[in-house]
């Protein structure tokens, strides 16, 4: 680190017109050309630069990005202000006329109507007295420094939650210092503050319960450190760190891995020894399959030992899987191995993904017998049941004369056809008998949405489970009188957020898993 009279090179400053324009000091003195003194500053956002450290033909640093770098006299910048700076900012100012004045609504012939906050006084009067306070939200407002250690803990010695997010603080002895005065903090947010990597004199942070330090750019080196420091720890959120190979925490009950560079299945499963691990997040990574291992010794024979009657993430209730890779029905099937896993996020994976030759919703909750949370959209017993009928007929249609290739392929199918007494479909509808005749029939609802023909009722008609979808489109025309149009068909599903395109024409109701009582929006095309 070189010193200068005004800046140090790698210090983490602000814009002092704009706390959020968050950067590092890489250059600080005479540009060709110009007078006096710049400071040159990488910054965080790409976009905020005008160009990448050079101007002139001269480079005076190397900037991340061609757009991320800028040229700026000192006075522009801020080296940040203390903890407690940063508390009296926040919840002791008081608004002033003129942001009173800009507090308003519209009314409908567009005149500003004043807003008045009722209870605003009492409520600043309670925040404004600190040690009364047990959570404070104090993120971009360029902290960079603890300030006096006893004032801390005389100003607010009741803490319990501080949000640092977004701020200049780089030093893990200041985390320390912070931690170490705030005796009740239990939990921690550093998102968005830039920590360096060395951890030289950390104490024991004894009261940590929830850590939050997302885009820190910390690596599992350092986190492995913290361990030591954490004894008590049970949420640990490292989003957007680059990280791609883990360890884990004995304590752990949340950890959260989302949009990092985990692409091995093998490093996931060192986390299948954490007694104590309910939720798991991995959304955003680069992950293919999954797999439950059948014997935690094998999988970790390299790892930490562990006793013979545990089983593989013992206590696992949620994963949250979103936009990874994964595209085999191995790993769908695999999620019904572990023993308490209710909840499952597996959005934006090919495998999930209709439009991308993946499986419809109703699949996956056939599939997954346990799963309670798909998603993030809870599975009803209804919606459980008639996405399981449905399941059972998509598959009888594809491949009744196949039993071996049923078994291969749909591990669950025979005990949901015993469960539900589903018969052969194509004899029923095939049948002689009106009674056998009837129960072929489905009750279809159709929505008709197409824009040049205006609003119509909706048509609830009962039709053959083996009309096919261009057959569908014939009827469609006369029920709502669309001869001069091209249809497009959508299954709109329970749970699922977009309806699922029915673009093959040669394909049966009975085909696409569409059961009784579906409903289907009917279109034009564009």
């Amino acid at each position: 680190m070189e010193q200068t009279t005004f800046f140090t090179l790698g210090q983490r400053v602000h814009s002092s017109t704009d706390p959020r324009r968050v950067g590092t000091v890489k250059f600080v003195g005479n540009v060709e050309g110009y007078s006096g003194i710049w400071v040159g500053v990488d910054w965080d956002n790409e976009g905020d630069g005008k160009h990448d450290g050079s101007i002139n033909g001269v480079r005076y640093f190397q900037g991340r990005s061609q757009n991320s770098a800028s040229f700026l006299r000192p006075q522009n910048l801020s080296p940040g202000i203390s903890l407690l700076q940063a508390l009296k900012l926040r919840y002791q100012s008081h608004s002033t006329e003129q942001d009173e004045d800009e507090m308003y609504v519209l009314s409908a012939s567009n005149k500003r109507v004043s807003v008045q906050l009722l209870g605003k006084d009492k409520i600043q009067d309670k925040l404004s007295r600190f040690e009364e306070l047990t959570s404070a939200s104090i993120s971009y407002l360029g902290v960079s420094t603890p300030g006096d250690p006893a004032e801390i803990s005389a100003s607010v010695p009741n803490l319990k939650e501080l949000d640092l997010m977004g701020n200049l603080i780089t030093d893990w002895k200041d985390v320390g210092t912070i931690c170490e005065q705030l005796p009740h903090l239990v939990a921690l947010n550093l998102s968005n503050n830039l920590m360096t990597q060395n951890m030289t004199g950390l104490p024991l942070l004894k009261a940590i319960r929830v850590l939050v330090l997302n885009s820190t750019g910390i690596n599992w080196s350092q986190v492995e450190i913290l361990e030591h420091s954490l004894p008590v720890i049970e949420e640990l959120h490292l989003m957007g760190n680059n990280i791609s190979s883990i360890k884990g925490f004995d304590s752990l009950r949340l950890l959260n891995l989302e949009d990092n560079c985990l692409a091995e299945w093998d490093e996931i499963l060192k986390l299948s020894q954490l007694k104590s691990l309910e939720q798991l997040y991995l959304n955003k990574n680069k992950l293919t399959c999954i797999f439950y291992p059948d014997k935690i010794q094998e999988v970790l024979s390299n790892h930490e030992s562990c006793e013979e009657s545990y089983f593989p993430f013992q206590n696992l209730r949620c994963l949250l899987l979103g936009s990874n890779e994964i595209n085999d029905l191995a790993s769908i099937d695999s999620l019904n191995t572990f023993p308490k896993l209710i909840d499952i996020r597996l959005s934006d994976n090919p495998i999930a993904d209709p439009a991308r030759g993946g499986l419809p919703r109703f699949v996956l909750i056939a599939r997954l017998a346990k799963v309670e949370m798909l998603n993030g959209s809870e599975i009803s017993a209804r919606e459980r049941k008639e996405s399981e009928i449905r399941y059972v007929r998509l598959v009888m249609s594809k491949l009744l004369d196949n039993p071996e290739e049923i078994n291969r392929l749909h591990p669950r199918f025979v005990e949901l056809k015993n469960f539900y007494g589903i018969e052969d479909e194509r004899s029923l509808v095939g049948a002689a008998g009106p009674q056998k005749m009837a129960s072929g029939l489905l009750s279809i609802t159709l929505k008709c949405v197409a824009s040049s023909v205006g609003e119509k009722l909706p048509l609830t008609k009962k039709l053959p489970a083996t009309t096919t979808v261009g057959k569908l489109k014939a009827l469609c025309e006369n029920f709502f009188k669309l001869k001069s149009l091209k249809l497009k068909f959508f299954l709109q599903e329970e749970g699922s957020p977009l309806p699922m395109l029915l673009d093959d024409e040669m394909a049966t109701l009975m085909d696409m898993g569409i059961g009784n009582e579906s409903t289907i929006i009917v279109d034009e095309e564009s």
